[in-house]
């Protein structure tokens, strides 16, 4: 079954967070797993991090998820 996280009730740092930890990897182990540097996602899973759209959706690809976006007009 596929489970899906509401990012207006969940972060993108706390989404990432817990699917680490649900995979039993650490930090270490994601950045290698998705070449980024270990500050990186330290950044990230501490609210601190602005990351480029591209990594991630590299750290999010090793976590075995996807970003959804959608763009839509407001006014």
């Amino acid at each position: 079954m596929q489970q899906k996280y509401n990012i207006m009730s969940m972060s993108v740092q706390e989404v990432m967070k817990e699917r680490r930890k649900k995979l039993g990897i650490t930090q270490q182990d994601l950045a290698e797993m998705a070449e980024v540097g270990i500050s990186t996602i330290k950044q990230i899973e501490s609210g601190k991090g602005n990351p480029s759209l591209g990594t991630v959706e590299k750290i999010m690809e090793v976590l075995g998820m996807e970003i959804k976006f959608e763009v839509r007009r407001t006014v």
